[in-house]
């Protein structure tokens, strides 16, 4: 109730002094509106950020920080700003770095920005969007980095499972390969959230959304095992999570994506990045080539849109020709050659 009429609180102090369509404003508007909706803290903060970014652009070019003044002209020269910015630009942590940003990254500003002018057109914040003549940059088509079934095989021939850590590490990558779930999916899962008679898990994904994901009966055996002899006590009771440390504390992001390089260097791996989105990526390829549906993989995985999915039936689509090549019914079959025939002249 405090929140809300903290909400109620700020609306009626942007009308009352009509700064309703400054950025500054605005940018506040969308923290209190997005913590109202139960968007996702990183929601937030690459809302925030990318509006941060614009707001930087136009002061420095000495351009009005109305939004109700905002043009196609000057969205467009801030897109070509974007383009010419280097990676790491005004980050109060890490250095400048002499490489441009990406163009994915580029992409991900300005979609930002306009679901934002949509959002303040939407609430009577200003009248249109400059955005219905400014066509967002296309993020450039990138290849998905995945590992070949080699790599599983020797990624996972490095882990002493006679140990409980070695177990918990063995278990824990089987279950993003079965799953590909998100890495903070995975290590917010409880043991609550686990049904090994039903072979499901229940995750929370982006935007706190609560989805079942189906798991395979050597995911359960495995899970079985692990939560009956090797699993650790929680050093705090409340810690519920399916995956400790060695001492019982919840296994963070970063550790698991350690645990991950670690194998992945001891076993040799090369030309591809060992991590768990890497784990995530190669588990969507095989879904494709072992002959899954891309409207399930969209279900399991959570993603909003097919977009990102087509580009996993483009790397499948590179094993089926292989397989094609190998086992095909007619390559395969001892046939006679058969001899040209010479033209006979009539």
């Amino acid at each position: 109730m405090a929140f809300n009429e903290e909400i109620d609180g700020f609306l009626r102090d942007v009308v009352e002094r009509r700064r309703g369509t400054e950025l500054d404003s605005l940018i506040e508007y969308e923290a209190f509106s997005g913590r109202a909706e139960g968007k996702s803290k990183h929601t937030i903060e690459l809302t925030i950020g990318a509006l941060t970014r614009l707001k930087r652009y136009l002061v420095e070019n000495h351009q009005s920080t109305d939004m109700s003044t905002i043009n196609a002209g000057i969205l467009r020269s801030f897109i070509l700003h974007l383009q010419d910015s280097k990676r790491f630009e005004h980050h109060p942590h890490t250095p400048c770095q002499v490489s441009k940003l990406s163009g994915h990254t580029i992409n991900c500003y300005i979609r930002t920005i306009r679901a934002a002018f949509n959002r303040w057109v939407y609430e009577g914040f200003i009248e249109t969007s400059p955005f219905e003549k400014v066509r967002v940059p296309k993020a450039p088509r990138r290849v998905i980095p995945t590992f070949t079934e080699e790599q599983i095989h020797k990624l996972l021939s490095v882990i002493d499972t006679s140990t409980p850590v070695g177990f918990r590490d063995h278990c824990l990558i089987l279950v993003y390969l079965d799953t590909a779930c998100r890495l903070t999916e995975i290590t917010r899962l409880n043991v609550a959230d686990v049904d090994l008679n039903g072979g499901q898990l229940k995750v929370l994904g982006k935007g706190n959304k609560e989805r079942i994901v189906p798991i395979g009966v050597t995911v359960r055996r495995l899970l079985w095992k692990y939560l009956r002899m090797y699993r650790p006590e929680p050093a705090v009771a409340r810690h519920d999570c399916l995956f400790l440390t060695r001492d019982g504390r919840p296994l963070s992001k970063n550790r698991v994506e350690t645990i991950i390089k670690t194998y992945g260097k001891r076993a040799g791996i090369n030309g591809v990045r060992c991590s768990p989105h890497t784990i995530r990526h190669t588990a969507c390829k095989q879904w494709i080539v072992n002959g899954g549906d891309i409207f399930s993989l969209q279900r399991i995985t959570g993603h909003s849109s097919l977009e990102v999915l087509r580009g996993y039936i483009d790397l499948a689509q590179g094993d089926i020709q292989s397989a094609h090549r190998r086992y095909s019914a007619i390559d395969n079959l001892d046939l006679p050659t058969l001899k040209a025939r010479k033209n006979r002249r009539t």
